[in-house]
């Protein structure tokens, strides 16, 4: 991406001009606003503003200092909008889905539309601070409300899909038809993606119960008509890989749709995989022992021969698939790298215990040198970027999927909720990095089944087609955000970065052009 020292095409005056980015409160969403911002702020000198609760913004600020400490040029401040989890529901101090349970998450959403008069006044303040408004305010998809605030000072306002368009799309479908609810069958089609064939495995369990008068059907209704109906539309993603789904969403909405991802850290996107590349993300959080010795043993592994399998920080398996998952690679002989976690029933926070495993099966796996169990956190990053990893055993979030893929790392599909069905159906059966390996959290799976797949993706001919796409898909990320600097050689989603900030001056500032 850009170099954070290249110079402002805007003008050195637009320096000090406010964006506003609201990110919904989970690290999946906050992650890429926090890159977005980064990248916004480098190419640009904007003064960036990133809206929070108290406790993330807490969370947030060591990272923002570090960002400083590299760049000392950005300007990207954190701004706090009161919160009491109290008020809604919730567990004391919870501001964040990373403490929740599944069936608490939509306390969260709700809560967000309670700050709406917050949000107003903290906007009022800029105006009065800054003499004008922001330049834009950049929200959550789960925050469409911030639209009638953006319109109320006359403020563009740009929803950021944190997930992928064809996810997105397919989203969106469901909740305004409930096509599902008007036929018994197990497949249907969607009426305004009629070429989109789901199953109902594919859909979440919250999916399956809306009623349009459920809370969480209200909610929807609530946030997506906003979404649509906003200035503009930025994508994590890019041209060559969802090209036909940034179209029709062009085409439905009449908006301007950005695709300026991969939105990742610079280091992920270089040319190459390398020792090199681990070094550099090895830092911080991720530079403490355990992350230390899973790189050590990545280095004692052969190139593309190590399986990583990770189903995100919020979601885990069944107790008995969590022991054919473990039988299936301890038979299929690959070496693998497992994020384990309490199995369904029990509380993520919990305790790992080897009863969740088959008997002995950790001693035998250390003895042979075979697997690394991480309990609860690992530095994902640093192991796809490894050259010894080969393949992911995923939940499909689109944030790991962006990650894989730059890497040109082949997926083995488990998706588990909300979108992920949709990012595994369209990996596999459009983009062709993916096979599907089971479906939901309780899906049934056997030791048989994880062996063959293994199998099949990391070594046999037949999966060979599976990783060279893979390793192509990379190629056209990396070609997607790159910048010369004079440019000569912009990337489709660096021209698409481009536009949307031309077109915000343009519609904030009056013309200004390149």
């Amino acid at each position: 991406m850009a170099s954070s020292a290249a110079k402002n095409p805007w003008g050195e005056h637009m320096q000090k001009r406010h964006v506003v980015m609201f990110p919904f409160m989970a690290q999946g969403h906050i992650i890429p606003f926090l890159q977005l911002s980064y990248l916004l702020a480098a190419r640009t000198r904007f003064t960036i503003t990133i809206v929070s609760t108290p406790l993330n913004v807490q969370a947030l600020t060591p990272t923002i200092q570090s960002a400083r400490q590299k760049d000392s040029f950005l300007d990207i401040r954190l701004a706090e909008l009161p919160f009491s989890s109290a008020d809604h529901g919730l567990p004391p101090r919870t501001e964040n889905t990373d403490s929740l349970a599944l069936p608490q998450f939509l306390n969260l959403m709700e809560a967000t539309e309670k700050l709406q008069p917050h949000f107003e006044n903290l906007i009022r303040r800029m105006c009065a601070e800054d003499g004008c408004a922001p330049l834009c305010i950049i929200s959550d998809m789960f925050l469409g409300w911030t639209l009638d605030v953006a319109d109320m000072f006359a403020i563009p306002r740009i929803c950021f899909l944190t997930c992928g368009v064809y996810g997105t799309l397919i989203f969106y479908s469901l909740w305004n038809h409930l096509p599902h609810t008007k036929t018994d069958s197990e497949e249907f089609t969607l009426p305004d993606l009629p070429h989109v064939l789901l199953h109902r495995s594919q859909l979440s369990p919250t999916i399956k119960r809306a009623s349009r008068t459920d809370r969480m059907s209200l909610f929807q209704s609530r946030q997506i008509p906003h979404n649509m109906r906003s200035w503009g539309i930025v994508c994590n993603s890019f041209d060559q890989l969802e090209h036909d789904h940034l179209e029709h969403l062009r085409k439905s909405t009449g908006r301007p749709v950005w695709a300026v991802g991969p939105v990742l850290p610079a280091e992920l996107l270089s040319s190459t995989r390398s020792h090199a590349v681990c070094d550099q993300l090895l830092k911080g959080k991720e530079a403490d022992s355990d992350a230390i010795s899973c790189l050590r043993w990545l280095d004692s592994q052969n190139v593309s021969s190590v399986l990583y399998i990770s189903f995100g920080s919020q979601s885990t398996i069944s107790a008995s698939n969590m022991k054919e998952l473990a039988l299936g690679l301890e038979s299929s002989g690959q070496p693998f790298i497992w994020v384990v976690r309490p199995p369904l029933g029990l509380s993520l926070t919990a305790e790992f215990s080897s009863e969740f495993l088959p008997q002995g099966f950790e001693e035998r796996i250390k003895a042979k040198n075979q697997g690394l169990i991480i309990k609860k956190w690992a530095p994902q990053r640093v192991i796809l970027s490894h050259p010894s990893t080969g393949g992911f055993v995923s939940h499909c979030g689109w944030n790991s999927t962006m990650e894989s893929l730059s890497q040109g790392v082949p997926i083995i599909g488990w998706p588990m909720a909300a979108e992920q069905f949709f990012n595994s159906k369209l990996l596999e059966e459009e983009v062709g990095v993916c096979v599907e390996m089971c479906r939901g959290s309780e899906g049934e799976l056997t030791k048989e089944k994880v062996e063959r797949t293994v199998k099949m993706l990391m070594t046999e001919e037949k999966g060979g087609g599976i990783r060279e796409r893979a390793v192509a898909m990379r190629d056209a990320a990396r070609k997607a955000v790159r910048d010369s600097g004079d440019g000569t050689k912009k990337g489709s989603s660096m021209r698409d970065l481009d536009d949307m900030i031309q077109n915000i001056l343009n519609t904030s500032c009056g013309s200004q052009s390149l």
